[in-house]
């Protein structure tokens, strides 16, 4: 039998306790495919006194993860720290530099520096694998990078952060508000003591930029992402939603365009009877449009010890069979240049929410704001009859009224215009609320 592959994992939190685990009792898996079996060579945390549920008796320690990536008794670095820089970014540059392979779960290193990364593990003649980093347990970056060649790529969206959607699905469920479910979401651990990564989008976009890179060919290019959180979503909309036959849902959205790929992450209505609609909960969604295969959606856990656990270990598995794919899916000189999509029409329409002074006139200032921006309205309805029927109405001035306009498609340009318009013509209580529409045909 070959030599095992000797692993070293820097990071021992609720991952990389559930991977050793993992790794020390099915060492032998891979052996039975021909290759090597796995040896959990070495470990680094911070504690090395703290009590992980794993007996790591026998395996190295190193304080220091930069250290552990140099050691010369391993052949691949897990990297489990978190962090785009610092320590996890270091350790990951001394192990490529080594020529060591690297099995990483960490968007944002690589959504900041995959690029950079990719071509430093091509010129040690090694390579990063990180299905963990996107969509938890679901296989989506194999299926990427392997199971859709020869496939053109239109479309990529997505539930990518099981945070968000696991607050929307309860505020629609139990008729809670955004902040008493976000308190919930800290509670049991699914949200962070700051919670502003998830519920504002960016932990999304993180994934959305590695899947953009691996679906288009283009580099990397998180910073290029329009972006919106769901802090702003509240049970008037969710409620709205409901009535107008839709789910609110956090989306990322990758789409190939002729001016270039439009990347965007934003809260979005889509219809209920749409599969993405019924994914709920703490549960990640990956939908792709090809031309061969047509509309393919992935559905599994996105977060959690044994979820990312697992789709850690398949990679190592992949290492030990021998199997080598290029980072990015191709080599590093050949991903274009990420070019920024024009600003272009929005088939799905918009949701748009305002409150506005009980004013004579009201209604026809506003169509009048909307028909100079040239966007046309499928429907314009005072929303607060909703709240009435279900005799849930939130508190208002008597003297302010809400009203909901759903329009026909439309550009994102138009329509701030015409929301600008409204605000200044002083008739506007607070902000306008606006939620994109995806027919998802």
């Amino acid at each position: 039998m070959s030599d095992p592959l000797r692993l070293a994992v820097a990071g021992l939190g609720t991952v990389g306790a559930s991977l050793a685990r993992i790794i020390l009792e099915r060492s032998d898996t891979t052996a039975t495919l021909g290759k090597h079996s796995l040896k959990l060579q070495a470990v680094s945390a911070r504690d090395a006194t703290k009590d992980r549920g794993v007996d790591l008796a026998g395996i190295a320690w190193e304080n220091d993860p930069i250290a552990l990536a140099k050691r010369g008794d391993i052949d691949v670095f897990v990297e489990l720290i978190g962090g785009s820089d610092g320590p996890a970014l270091e350790s990951v540059e001394a192990a490529l530099r080594m020529g060591k392979s690297v099995v990483t779960a960490n968007k944002a290193l690589l959504a900041e520096h995959g690029n950079r990364l990719a071509r430093l593990a091509e010129e040690n003649g090694t390579e990063i694998a990180f299905e963990a980093a996107v969509a938890g347990g679901i296989p989506v970056i194999k299926t990427f990078r392997e199971g859709l060649t020869g496939n053109q790529i239109e479309r990529v969206f997505g539930i990518l952060n099981g945070t968000c959607n696991y607050i929307l699905t309860r505020m629609e469920d139990e008729g809670k508000p955004f902040e008493e479910i976000l308190k919930d979401a800290q509670d049991l651990g699914y949200a962070e003591a700051d919670p502003t990564f998830d519920i504002g989008g960016h932990d999304t976009a993180h994934k959305l930029a590695l899947l953009t890179c691996l679906a288009f060919g283009t580099e990397i290019s998180a910073d290029d992402i329009y972006l919106e959180g769901i802090e702003t979503v509240t049970l008037e909309d969710i409620r709205a939603a409901d009535e107008l036959g839709f789910r609110i849902k956090l989306l990322g959205v990758a789409q190939r365009t002729s001016t270039g790929v439009e990347q965007r992450v934003h809260p979005t209505m889509v219809p209920k009877s749409s599969p993405i609609a019924r994914v709920s909960g703490v549960t990640n969604a990956v939908a792709v449009d090809t031309d061969l295969l047509g509309q393919s959606m992935f559905i599994g856990p996105g977060a959690g010890g044994n979820a990312t656990a697992s789709a850690v270990f398949a990679d190592i598995t992949d290492l030990a069979r021998g199997d080598r794919v290029p980072t990015l899916g191709r080599n590093a000189e050949a991903l274009k240049p990420y070019t920024r999509a024009q600003m272009r029409a929005h088939e799905g329409g918009y949701y748009i929410r305002l409150a506005v002074k009980d004013e004579v006139g009201m209604f026809a200032r506003i169509a009048r704001a909307m028909a100079d921006a040239n966007i046309s309205l499928e429907s314009i309805v005072q929303e607060a009859s909703i709240g009435e029927r279900r005799g849930d109405r939130q508190s208002q001035p008597d003297d302010v009224k809400t009203i909901v306009l759903i329009t026909h498609q439309t550009t994102e340009a138009a329509i701030r215009k015409a929301v600008t318009v409204v605000e200044e013509d002083g008739g506007m209580v607070g902000a306008a609320q606006v939620i994109r529409i995806e027919r998802l045909d």
